[in-house]
């Protein structure tokens, strides 16, 4: 059986299976890149496309890649901390759930052998990878993304959200995309 397979008939997943939901990743053989962000939203989930949405198109712009690069040329595979959109919360979606990238992971991870960078959107996928601790700033994570080079490139969730974030962080856009530009490229063109 296949890990998509496996994935879709977990017990923890269900409910989704039961509504006709598939688990939302791309993991190809041939990844050199692994973007790994929090869990689909509403829209991604109901395309069933990863990353189909306006923060999407701001990832694909801090990455220097076309949507075609990003989908088509088996060269970025992208890992959610859960497969599956996990509901509404009072301030925006609820949290990836537990105990999924424990599961999943380390297997997918596996099925991409030349991967050569993993990208950390957003607090949940760094607080996992990076094994931070509670009080350790996102900022301060982001701020200082080359400590965590050549393995992880620590980046803000691309959302709307976001935005105030942005505009309080200028130095983010101004330093940190055109490095990260410049290690994407660097790999893609390998």
């Amino acid at each position: 059986m296949e890990i998509f397979e496996e994935i879709e008939q977990d017990p923890a997943n269900k409910e989704f299976t039961q509504l006709g939901l598939s688990p939302i990743y791309s993991a190809p053989i041939t990844a050199r890149i692994i973007i790994i962000g929090q869990a689909p939203g509403l829209r991604v989930q109901n395309s069933g496309i990863s990353w189909n949405d306006a923060s999407g198109d701001r990832l694909r712009d801090w990455l220097g890649v076309t949507k075609d690069v990003f989908y088509n040329s088996g060269m970025i595979g992208i890992i959610p901390m859960d497969f599956y959109y996990p509901g509404k919360s009072k301030s925006g979606d609820l949290p990836p759930r537990k105990g999924i990238a424990d599961k999943w992971h380390p297997r997918l991870l596996k099925e991409m052998p030349d991967v050569k960078l993993i990208v950390l959107v957003g607090s949940y996928s760094q607080k996992y990878y990076l094994h931070l601790k509670s009080q350790d700033k996102i900022t301060d994570v982001i701020k200082n993304y080359r400590d965590y080079l050549p393995n992880y490139f620590p980046i803000v969730h691309p959302s709307p959200r976001n935005n105030i974030w942005l505009k309080k962080n200028e130095w983010f856009e101004q330093e940190v995309v055109p490095n990260l530009q410049k290690v994407v490229s660097g790999i893609l063109s390998e």
